[in-house]
């Protein structure tokens, strides 16, 4: 037997005795579970899932599903074929680190290693939760009872204007709805963009038909009977902004942001971050031994960046379970651990607009733009020293593709050269 042999069976004699668990069933829990099994891990792999619906995918959600284009977004994953198994309906609700049990609504399930994928869950409007006809848009049984909301064109408020709010603004305006949306900061993506970029995109709202009022923050949510806003048999809702506004709404829409869903955490041992993020290191390891944590359930040290990064998008939930899979299997037989420090990446579709954005601009000492942004296709990049840290594409997918790889290579740029939008973004170093 060669040594290369004896050392892939050791491998797979350390791996069969193994259990791995993953809680949570969204992105970076599937991709986690799917990874173990593509880089060889032959243990066993438990997916355990707080919802009842076969693991499906988010971003569909605010459009193809709202829009009754698609019934969902299953993952196209073959879970037995892949030896996983799944259990749905199943909630977390503790860990006992020393005891390597993870407590659940079923019971008590015992792992060797365990990986945290919980995700974020919305923050819900203060004084708003439980009545009816105040919707959240993240899971699959949101988008369900939002999509006959849609269908039958019901005057809509969104309450923020993020990401998920001017997402669901534009398929509500796609399927005809009247839509004002009411934003508490003085522009849309108040907590995500510099107020100069986040600038043009403010006039994006009034192009698609919809209202948008910023400085608008909403003192209660009032409820009608039927007959009113919300149409017979319904109850009609009257939104109140603190400076008296009144606006009428068949329904109410709250995209106000998300936060970790790590409550259940409590009293584990498990570090937690501000923001109620699970505190991992840049191999996506816990404080407690065995546990690993990934996507938007955790933040990471940014060796790029120089900070740690919370990042609440798709892309962070697709690319982290492959650093946890390979530690995993690697931490077995003593190889060298992987390091996670990728560039952050996200995209949004929003009133007819394909908007991406690559990197972390918090840090850079200059904003260059390339294209005008009163126009259809503009992009920012965010320098610093001279080295692209960020940008942000609005119609501009090559510039996005192009200066992603020039992060990720810390090439020196040449301002004068990044500034002319007719030149590809990879010609523009110093």
């Amino acid at each position: 037997m060669s040594e290369q042999t004896q050392e892939q069976t050791r491998e797979r004699g350390a791996d069969a005795e193994r259990r791995v668990v993953v809680v949570g069933a969204g992105m970076a829990g599937v991709q986690t579970a799917v990874a173990l099994r593509e880089q060889g891990f032959t243990g066993t792999v438990t997916l355990i899932g707080a919802e009842p619906h076969q693991p499906y995918d988010r971003p569909p959600l605010s459009k193809a599903v709202l829009l009754g284009t698609a019934e969902g977004s299953a993952f196209d994953v073959d879970f037995e074929a892949l030896g996983i198994t799944l259990r749905l309906g199943c909630e977390a609700l503790g860990v006992r680190p020393r005891a390597h049990v993870l407590d659940t609504s079923d019971g008590p399930v015992p792992y060797d290693l365990l990986v945290l994928a919980t995700g974020a869950e919305p923050i819900r409007l203060p004084g708003a939760e439980g009545v009816p006809g105040v919707h959240l848009l993240r899971t699959l049984d949101d988008a369900e009872r939002l999509r006959p909301v849609l269908a039958r064109q019901h005057d809509i408020v969104v309450v923020g204007a993020g990401w998920i709010g001017a997402e669901f603004a534009t398929a509500a305006r796609e399927a005809g709805c009247a839509v004002t949306v009411v934003e508490a900061a003085d522009r849309p993506l108040a907590g995500a963009l510099p107020a100069e970029v986040a600038a043009p995109m403010t006039g994006w709202y009034a192009d698609s038909g919809a209202v948008l009022r910023t400085h608008a923050r909403v003192e209660r949510v009032e409820t009608g009977g039927p007959g009113e806003p919300g149409g017979p048999g319904e109850p009609g809702h009257v939104v109140v902004l603190d400076d008296g506004s009144r606006l009428p709404a068949g329904a109410v829409v709250v995209g106000i942001g998300a936060r970790p869903a790590t409550a259940w955490l409590a009293g584990s041992g498990i570090d937690l971050g501000a923001h109620g993020d699970v505190l991992a290191d840049d191999r996506l390891r816990t404080s407690v031994p065995d546990v690993y944590a990934v996507g938007d359930c955790a933040s990471f040290p940014s060796g790029r960046y120089g900070e740690r990064l919370l990042v609440h998008h798709w892309d962070n939930a697709l690319q982290g379970p492959r650093t946890v899979a390979a530690n995993i299997i690697g931490a077995a037989v003593g190889e060298a651990p992987v390091a996670y420090d990728p560039v952050p990446y996200f995209w949004s579709e929003q009133f007819g607009r394909f908007v991406q954005y690559a990197g972390h601009h918090t840090a850079a000492d200059t904003a260059l733009w390339r294209g005008d942004p009163s126009g259809p296709a503009w992009t920012v990049c965010w320098l610093r020293e001279d080295r692209l840290v960020a940008l942000l594409a609005v119609g501009r997918p090559r510039d996005l593709a192009q200066g992603k790889r020039v992060i990720q290579a810390g090439t020196t740029m040449d301002p004068r050269l990044l500034a002319d939008p007719a030149r590809p973004l990879k010609a523009a170093t110093a």
